[in-house]
């Protein structure tokens, strides 16, 4: 009975698919009648007067303007079909495998597909994402930078953490509703719909292309506005088209390895999970610093095995560490893990296409000392030289040490905020502690986000949290909400009573209004603000020279000479998909301190950078990571009270009136 459904669903898929794509190219073929519409009036005009039927002036005057009409639509429908056809459609960049490289691995997909009963793909591609599809390259321009033949069938294109993660057969399930998507891409129907389809997409994005003219690109616009009108005519049909298809060959597959493939896709879950976690907390931090982790794909696996350690819901993901892993189907799995990894970070960061002075790989043993110690070392230097261009002078009442340099002491005499002269000092440093404190509490969303030195405060993304009972209470008790600036510490004292702020008057709703329009710390918010322009200089910098080193590669492969194609957003050569929202001011100062604290512990106390596989950079005093140190930097950076952190600096031998070394 599953196997009478099983043909009955795809035969179901697959007449859905070729119904939707004779819908598209019934609109192609529309498009054709309208535009030979005029040329077959001109003919009936011409033939009556031929025939005598159509005799006098105003019939010859409609033949000479049914005639120039028919002529421009016939050349303008001539353009339109000429760049639909000429134009070069978007390719998914990747890593290409030759049959020499992965020989294993185009026997695996080779054997499937004659499971199936449907066409080998031609070729294998991989990417630096956590996905697997199909893609047709048969247009003359992607041809050009093949590396391998193919008789007009579909390119493979696997996510390469896959690779690592999965096991052989764990790999085979889910490829296979992949592969079995080359059936139907076989019907003439739908390659004809999807080669019309995919030329109005390239045609619509012609005008963009930085080659042109002014006189053609014009032209091109006009082209632009035809494909757009036809891509909204059958861009419904399409898409019932392509869902006919996946539906087709899913049916397909579910003969094939179905009992793995379910357990196979829990396994796709926890790699993007592991893989997007290694990309914002651990790559980035190393791509801003002019370094490209070379092995993203292993560190997925390490990733990975620290959660399933970590957590206990994933203690049974690590034992399958000891069966066959899919990258030994690679000769040289190495070099693979190399090229994917320099194209992840030219994808997510925008850099160079190849390797060079100011942008070398770094392996993970060496990430501690080549990433993390520089990344703070230049961001406390930066941080100083913002202080220097304030006019911001060291501290008068130092140890008398004769010691002269950059200090933490500098940094946190700046930013403390006076103390209001009616709140007690011993009050104040009681309630910034119990501020400080609160490691675990979810209210201090910010706060943990700045608990491993390094890590990017502009994700929202949560961290796997090893003790379940801190998820229960915030799942009870919900965010903590942040104390106005001025009160006083006796109101954490009372804390089953009523929320201040709910229940107070007009008159004291408006006051309050008015204190928080006022900065809290305004050295803070100054500091925020330079520090933000001079980063958005550094990274203006650097835009530039990516622009010119793609302008570079653009001029090298018109010259004659073959080049890699400039990866290239939709405003320039910036990353095509960002992995993080700009950071605002004030998380970017908070970055800065906790960089600089790092420093000077490093510098003058028992501390050295470490590696945290799903948090980035960390710091290890004693061997174990400093966890508590956010909620008291951002004490200091939000409300100016260094209490906390000058008690978490002596608890851990940090002499802050040492100077630091700095890039």
């Amino acid at each position: 009975m599953s196997g009478t459904g099983s043909v009955v669903g795809e035969e179901w898929g697959a007449r859905a698919a070729r119904s939707r794509a004779l819908a598209v190219l019934r609109v192609r073929g529309r498009a054709l009648g309208l535009a030979v519409l005029p040329a077959a009036v001109a003919v009936v005009l011409y033939a009556g007067g031929v025939t005598g039927h159509f005799t006098g002036a105003g019939w010859d005057t409609a033949r000479w303007v049914v005639t120039v009409l028919a002529g421009v639509v016939l050349l303008a429908a001539a353009a339109v079909a000429l760049v639909v056809t000429r134009a070069r459609p978007a390719a998914t960049p990747t890593v290409e495998l030759a049959e020499s490289a992965a020989p294993d691995l185009y026997r695996l997909v080779r054997d499937l597909a004659d499971r199936l009963g449907v066409p080998a793909p031609a070729a294998i591609a991989l990417t630096p994402d956590c996905d697997s599809w199909l893609e047709d390259r048969t247009h003359r321009a992607h041809r050009l930078h093949r590396t391998t033949g193919g008789d007009g069938a579909p390119v493979l294109v696997i996510g390469s953490p896959f690779l690592w993660w999965m096991r052989v057969g764990e790999l085979r399930a889910v490829l296979a509703p992949v592969v079995a998507g080359t059936g139907p891409a076989a019907h003439p129907d739908i390659a004809a719909a999807r080669r019309f389809v995919r030329g109005l997409d390239a045609a619509v994005a012609v005008p963009r292309d930085p080659g042109l003219g002014p006189l053609r690109r014009l032209g091109a616009q006009g082209v632009g506005q035809v494909a757009r009108v036809l891509l909204r005519a059958c861009r419904e049909h399409a898409a019932e088209m392509e869902r006919g298809v996946a539906a087709a060959g899913s049916e397909r597959a579910q003969a094939v390895d179905y009992g793995v493939r379910i357990v196979a896709q829990e396994q796709v879950g926890l790699a993007y999970a592991g893989w997007d976690r290694l990309l914002t907390r651990v790559a980035l931090p190393a791509w801003r610093m002019g370094r490209w982790p070379a092995k993203l794909d292993a560190g997925v696996v390490s990733a990975l095995t620290e959660l399933s350690r970590r957590d206990r819901l994933a203690e049974g993901f690590s034992s399958r560490l000891g069966e066959r892993p899919a990258c030994d189907l690679l000769e040289e799995p190495g070099a693979v893990d190399e090229a994917t990894s320099l194209l992840a970070a030219r994808l997510f960061h925008g850099g160079p296409a190849e390797p060079g002075p100011d942008w070398a790989p770094v392996e993970w043993s060496q990430y501690p000392e080549e990433v993390v110690d520089r990344k703070w070392r230049t961001d406390a230097a930066r941080l100083h030289q913002v202080l220097d261009g304030l006019g911001v002078a060291a501290p008068a009442d130092g140890p008398a040490s004769g010691a002269t340099g950059p200090t933490l002491t500098r940094v946190m005499a700046h930013l403390t905020a006076p103390r209001p002269e009616h709140e007690p000092q011993h009050e104040r440093a009681t309630g910034a502690e119990e501020r400080g404190a609160a490691v675990g509490e979810p209210g201090r969303e910010r706060g943990a986000a700045l608990d491993d030195p390094g890590r990017d405060p502009g994700r929202d993304e949560p961290e796997p949290d090893p003790e379940p009972q801190l998820l229960v209470t915030a799942a009870e008790h919900g965010p903590e909400p942040r104390p106005a600036p001025a009160a006083p510490a006796a109101e954490h004292e009372h804390a089953p009573g009523p929320d201040p702020v709910l229940s107070a008057g007009p008159e004291e709703e408006e006051e309050e209004d008015e204190d928080d329009d006022e900065p809290v710390n305004p050295a803070a918010e100054v500091l925020a603000g330079a520090l933000s322009a001079l980063l958005a200089r550094e990274e203006a910098a650097r835009e530039a020279r990516v622009t010119a080193a793609a302008e570079t590669a653009r001029a090298t492969d018109e010259g004659g000479r073959a080049a890699a194609p400039a990866v290239s957003g939709p405003d320039g050569p910036l990353p095509l998909f960002p992995l993080q929202p700009p950071r605002t001011g004030r998380d970017l100062l908070a970055d800065h301190v906790t960089a600089m604290v790092c420093c000077a512990a490093v510098d003058t106390a028992e501390a050295a950078p470490g590696l945290d596989w799903l948090d980035g950079p960390a710091l290890l005093v004693g061997g174990e990571r400093a966890a508590d140190l956010g909620p008291r930097v951002l004490a200091l950076v939000e409300d100016g009270d260094p209490e906390p952190l000058r008690a978490w600096l002596a608890r851990t031998g940090v002499r802050p009136e040492k100077p630091v070394r700095l890039v």
